[in-house]
C-alpha cells in the first residue's frame, strides 16, 4: 500500500478454479486469480480452463495451495511432518506452474487456502514448511497472507516478496485477526456495507472490528470470496465503489518490508 492514500493502488483478488461459483464473472472484476491446485478443490481441466481465462483477461495467476483435504475443502487443520507439508506444497506449485505455462501465462504468488492459511498465522512449523516449499521451487515467487503472521515474518527473512491481503466480507476481531466461520457475523452479507468497508480500507487502512473498535489494517490485496451467496454482486459492488474513490484496481508490486 502506497504512503499517499489518495493515490491509493490496491490488488483485488478471489480463490478460482474450485468448481464452485462463477468464476467467469469473478474474472472481469478481479486482478488476481488465486487458482486452486487439486488439492483441496478443482480438476486438472477446471485448473486449465481457469489459468487460460486469466490470461485471456490480463489477471494475475497464483497457486493457491492446500492441504491434502477435498473432503473437507481444505478447512480441516491437518498435523503434517515438515517433510511431507513441504512435499505436497512443492507439487502444487509444480503443477500449477506447467498448467499457466501452456497457456501462455505464468504462477507470481502463493497463497495458502483455508486451514492452511489460518494456520501459518501463528503455526511457526508449517509456517517454515511453506516458504521453504516456495522458496525451493522459485524464489522469486510472492507469498500472500495476513500482516503480521508468521508466514509472512519468515517469507522476508527468507528475502521472499511478500503481498499482504485483507478481507473483503469477513469480520475482523479487535486484534485485527479474522473472526472464525463458526462465529456469528465472522461473513458479512450486505453489498452495500462490504464496498464501503473496503474503500475506508484502501484509503485510510482502518476497518471497524466486530466489536465496533477502529482497528488498523495493512493490505496490497483484498480478498473477494468467488464461492459465496451473492459473491458477484458484492466484487461488483467493491470494484465499483473502489473506482468511485479514485482507487487506481491493479496487481500491486510485491515487496520486501
Amino acid at each position: 500500500m502506497t504512503a499517499d492514500r489518495a493515490h491509493a493502488v490496491i490488488d483485488l483478488n478471489a480463490d478460482l478454479g474450485e468448481g464452485v461459483g462463477d468464476d467467469e464473472s469473478m474474472l472481469t472484476i478481479v486482478t488476481s486469480a488465486n487458482v486452486a491446485c487439486g488439492f483441496h478443490a478443482g480438476t486438472p481441466a477446471e485448473l486449465l480452463a481457469t489459468c487460460r481465462a486469466a490470461v485471456e483477461k490480463g489477471v494475475r495467476i497464483g497457486a493457491q495451495v492446500s492441504y491434502p483435504d477435498r473432503a473437507g475443502f481444505g478447512r480441516r487443520f491437518m498435523e503434517m511432518t515438515s517433510h511431507d507439508l513441504i512435499a505436497d506444497l512443492v507439487y502444487q506449485i509444480g503443477a500449477l506452474e506447467a498448467i499457466a505455462k501452456s497457456v501462455g501465462g505464468t504462477v507470481s504468488y502463493v497463497k495458502p487456502h483455508g486451514a492452511l492459511y489460518n494456520t501459518v498465522v501463528h503455526h511457526e512449523q508449517q509456517a517454515d514448511a511453506v516458504i521453504t516449499a516456495i522458496r525451493d521451487v522459485d524464489p522469486g515467487l510472492a507469498v500472500m497472507g495476513l500482516p503480521n503472521s508468521e508466514v509472512l515474518a519468515r517469507a522476508e527473512r527468507a528475502g521472499l516478496p511478500i503481498i499482504v491481503e485483507a478481507f473483503a466480507d469477513r469480520a475482523y476481531t479487535p486484534e485485527g485477526i479474522l473472526v472464525p466461520r463458526t462465529q456469528p457475523g465472522a461473513v458479512l452479507s450486505d453489498s452495500d456495507e462490504i464496498a464501503r468497508r473496503v474503500v475506508d480500507l484502501a484509503t485510510s487502512g482502518r476497518l471497524r472490528a466486530i466489536d465496533g473498535s477502529v482497528i488498523d489494517v495493512s493490505a496490497d490485496s483484498i480478498c473477494l470470496h468467488g464461492d459465496t451467496p451473492g459473491a458477484v454482486e458484492h466484487a461488483r459492488a467493491v470494484r465499483e465503489a473502489l473506482a468511485a474513490a479514485g482507487v487506481v484496481l491493479e496487481p500491486s508490486e510485491p515487496g520486501k518490508r
